[in-house]
């Protein structure tokens, strides 16, 4: 959470979703070790109307470089005090995110959890690593395969031409093999084109959050850019497709085994026996995601707490 405007975004989806009694946000764990990555999650979280969610933070993490967007809102006060409310001072003082992870996991039922991924796989990739312990007699790799149906990331990149390194995979490579590698469950990534292909319109930034004075997403994405700028969507397809999954928003790659070569660019082989697939989008599905988001991201909080 900072490093692009997509992150908080995405977050509003989830909110927006589980509003509509589609989902239910068990947990947010960051990846940017930055001190205002969870509260500000926190005070999204509470705008939300759902302060008692779990943050977790990670620990030795990547970039921890300052990121306007969360920390302005986070810094925020007017005569009645913060602009935002929130009950996490810094990302100090928040628990370890493999901590929060191996909690939620424990304490949910068997098979029902869809865990989404949309920065740095390194706390998943210390999840798997963990050791048992308070929450669940299980190691990290057998909790997860006892309680989670699947994982949704965004990252890497699977067009035939152009293809690069991932911003998401390279910061962290080490995490992003072992993810690939070794994660029990069926796996399904959003690529960098799919994110590309759809942009967050600012006419929506301009005209849809108006319904509040102080909006944390309208703030926040008037502080990443100048605007006006339609921004990639990558976060917020990974989120769409994880709690739709059957709405007909993407198509769907075989299935097969995703790697990271010398170059640090993800490669798909197919392969029957594989967990991995990647999703695909035509123009008209452009069109249908662009559409589901803008509403979603500017739905006003509402009963679903």
């Amino acid at each position: 959470m900072g490093n692009d405007i997509d992150d908080a975004l995405a977050l509003g989806v989830i909110h927006a979703l589980e509003t509509r009694g589609e989902c239910r946000l068990l947990a947010v764990t960051v990846s940017k070790d930055n001190p205002f990555a969870g509260p500000y999650c926190d005070l999204v979280n509470t705008f939300y109307g759902r302060p008692s969610i779990p943050i977790g933070v990670v620990k030795e993490g990547k970039t921890p470089e300052d990121s306007p967007y969360i920390r302005v809102p986070c810094e925020r006060k007017d005569a009645l005090g913060r602009v935002y409310p929130r009950q996490l001072e810094s990302g100090a003082d928040a628990r370890n995110a493999v901590e929060v992870l191996r909690q939620t996991l424990a304490q949910s039922q068997d098979g029902s959890v869809v865990v989404v991924v949309v920065g740095f796989s390194t706390n998943l990739a210390r999840l798997l690593e963990s050791p048992a312990d308070q929450h669940s007699p299980l190691p990290g790799r057998e909790l997860v395969a006892k309680k989670c149906r699947q994982l949704v990331m965004m990252a890497g990149m699977f067009t035939a031409e152009g293809r690069h390194k991932e911003y998401n995979v390279f910061i962290d490579l080490p995490a992003a093999k072992s993810l690939f590698a070794n994660w029990p469950t069926p796996v399904v990534v959003s690529g960098f084109e799919i994110g590309r292909a759809i942009k967050y319109p600012a006419t929506s930034i301009e005209q849809d959050y108006g319904y509040v004075a102080n909006h944390p997403l309208a703030e926040s994405y008037r502080l990443y850019q100048k605007m006006p700028y339609d921004r990639e969507t990558w976060d917020l397809t990974a989120v769409l497709y994880a709690v739709r999954p059957e709405r007909g928003y993407f198509g769907l790659s075989e299935t097969g085994t995703i790697t990271v070569d010398d170059a640090e660019v993800t490669q798909f082989a197919g392969n029957p026996d594989g967990r991995h697939r990647y999703l695909t989008v035509t123009p008209e599905q452009i069109a249908q995601v662009r559409e589901a988001l803008i509403q979603l991201a500017s739905q006003p909080p509402g009963p679903g707490q």
